[in-house]
Order: C-alpha cells, then sequence, then structure tokens
C-alpha cells in the first residue's frame, strides 16, 4: 500500500523533554493495527548531512495505533539550526517501509538554563 506523508510541523524549545502522541490511521479513519510493527523516528538537519537525535519509541497501544515519540532534554540541547526536519518511518510485518510523516522542527529558544 503506497501513501502519501502527511505532516505535523511542531515547535520545540530548545533544552526542553518534547513528546508527541500520533495515531495512525488508514484511509477510511479507521485505526492501523500495529501488531508486529517497528516504528522509527529521526531528527536531521535540512540537507540530511547531519543526524541530531532518534526520537524513543513507545508503543503506547498497538491495537489503535497509537505512539509516543520523545525527544530529551539532552537531546534538544543540541538542536543547533532554527529548522530541523524529522519524519516517521514504519515497517509492516512483511518488511514494507512507508513514510507515514514528513515534518518540520522550528526551533525556539528558551532562556532558563
Amino acid at each position: 500500500m503506497a501513501i502519501t506523508p502527511g505532516t505535523y510541523n511542531m515547535t520545540v524549545q530548545r533544552r526542553s523533554d518534547h513528546n508527541v502522541q500520533l495515531v495512525f490511521k488508514d484511509s477510511n479513519n479507521a485505526a492501523i493495527n500495529l501488531a508486529g510493527f517497528t516504528v522509527e523516528a529521526q531528527v536531521w538537519e535540512e540537507t540530511r548531512t547531519t543526524k541530531y537525535a532518534d526520537f524513543a519509541v513507545t508503543y503506547t497501544n498497538r491495537g489503535t495505533g497509537t505512539i509516543d515519540i520523545a525527544l530529551t532534554d539532552v537531546q534538544t540541547a543540541t538542536f543547533s539550526p532554527n529548522l530541523l526536519k524529522y519524519d516517521v518511518l514504519i515497517t509492516n510485518p512483511s518488511r514494507l517501509k512507508e513514510y507515514y510523516l514528513e515534518v518540520n522542527i522550528f526551533m525556539s529558544e528558551d532562556y532558563t538554563a
């Protein structure tokens, strides 16, 4: 099944923890059962020459297609460009890989350290 990746642009404060809950659904708005699936997400700079982080992925409820992806304050402290990219790659049990999200991260500078 070929899909067109969705978008979920977000702003992240440097030196902060950041968590996003995602729910994956099919074209009929039905939850995708993620049993046997693997989800990966990474943060890169725009030209994809420097990887900044791997998101931690928590399978909150595989049956309802719900996961949490998270970055730590230690990871976001290293995010020096003001614009970064991330995507979410899902691999099904047959090893078919599809990108479900392609996203911009806009960095916001906080001052309390």
